[in-house]
């Protein structure tokens, strides 16, 4: 794969410059919707659930931050994954490169919008005094997770909807339930410790509960806690290398 990768660079360079340019073509703000996007997602749901649960919880606008920085990520790549085969069938159908080239590209702009909102994210944290310490550089590890568990989920996403159109609607309602259950705006502190245990089965509470527990909390999460993250991440690369593997010669027939 990073053999092909580095024989197709040009191609996928420009696939990056063509799908970053493209999501903010004829926009006023360009890349400042990057930013000004989860801001307002942010204003909007600390209006609507800080005073229901903004009193039980410390440095609340942090807490919901981290939990809206990591979904809206995986929404944005797992989104543009999902339609990265479909729409660039007319390039992979008359030139033989790899497919997952087109993903790829597609997560990398995603990855952009979300380094941006993060250097927002650590300003809101330095803004709400809560201090820099070393712990800090532990946010490598979920950051690495989620970006390898994005692109196994695309792979995934991506190969289904060539074969099932309804993919996206299916999926639009499962990024729903998914953000019901991350736990981004209130808290499960209150819930028995077998609830809190079952929220685990959620990659995204995982990776969103590993932000907040070294920025808020001031602490690393567990060994077991580490496995777990890159478990998930493993998995669904694995998953998703698995399809386009089987399936790369029948994505032609049905694109």
């Amino acid at each position: 794969m990073f053999r092909k990768l580095k024989e197709n660079q040009f191609l996928f360079e420009e696939l990056v410059k063509r799908d970053f340019t493209k999501k903010y073509k004829r926009t006023i703000l360009g890349m400042g919707w990057s930013i000004l996007s989860p801001l307002l997602n942010l204003l909007i749901m600390w209006l609507v659930f800080g005073h229901l649960f903004g009193n039980n919880v410390n440095h609340y606008a942090i807490y919901l931050f981290a939990g809206q920085l990591v979904f809206s990520y995986f929404t944005d790549a797992t989104n543009l994954g999902m339609n990265s085969l479909v729409n660039n069938a007319a390039i992979f159908s008359k030139v033989n490169v790899p497919k997952y080239l087109f993903l790829f590209s597609q997560n990398v702009s995603s990855l952009i919008n979300f380094g941006l909102t993060l250097l927002v994210f650590f300003a809101f944290v330095a803004f709400d005094g809560i201090p820099f310490t070393w712990q800090f550089f532990f946010l490598l590890y979920p950051i690495v997770c989620l970006i390898i568990f994005n692109l196994g989920l695309g792979l995934v996403l991506s190969a289904l909807f060539v074969f099932f159109r309804d993919m996206q609607y299916l999926w639009g309602i499962l990024t729903q339930l998914l953000m019901w259950l991350s736990a981004i705006f209130y808290t499960i502190d209150s819930y028995l410790p077998i609830v809190q245990n079952l929220f685990l089965l959620n990659p995204l509470y995982l990776y969103i509960r590993y932000f907040r527990k070294v920025i808020i909390d001031e602490a690393i999460p567990s060994l077991p806690f580490h496995l777990l993250a890159a478990a998930y991440a493993i998995a669904a690369f694995g998953a998703g290398a698995y399809m386009y593997k089987k399936y790369n010669h029948e994505f032609l027939y049905y694109i």
